[in-house]
């Protein structure tokens, strides 16, 4: 339910992010950085979408496979935690790359882009620790 929950805060951010890129917003609150500096960049579109936008489907992915992993049904389920693991490690990837965009390219940076890199990173943290306790379990004999 951890995961579900941070994809949650990453569903926000990156609609937020995806509504001003696409003009719905006039303009972004941005307490430290420059975030329209970013958000205005040549880097903030990948294969003709936004970057948050992008953002925003992982989100509501990673959203959907942890709510999927509450259920009865596949709570006890690896596959669910291996997904989001997997899923999440590209999104740290992906995160890293843009963060460095922002440091060493755009020379600006966006206090929602790294909001987005923390929530992503807890999300393949809490994933993998996850998938690593129910593997640990699955090697305990049911007598013990």
């Amino acid at each position: 339910m951890i995961v579900a929950a941070l994809a949650l805060a990453g569903i926000f951010i990156s609609l937020y992010l995806t509504l001003y890129k696409i003009g719905v917003i006039g303009e972004l609150s941005c307490s430290i950085g420059s975030c329209e500096t970013v958000n205005l960049s040549k880097w903030s579109t990948f294969i003709g979408l936004p970057v948050a936008a992008w953002g925003l489907f992982f989100y509501v992915d990673v959203f959907a496979i942890a709510l999927v992993g509450t259920m009865p049904r596949f709570e006890s389920e690896p596959l669910i935690s291996l997904v989001l693991t997997a899923e999440a490690a590209v999104g740290v990837l992906f995160s890293a790359w843009l963060t460095y965009l922002e440091l060493r390219v755009i020379h600006a940076i966006c206090i929602w882009c790294v909001t987005s890199a923390v929530v992503v990173t807890l999300i393949f943290l809490t994933s993998a620790l996850d998938l690593r306790e129910m593997r640990t379990r699955e090697h305990i004999p049911i007598d013990a």
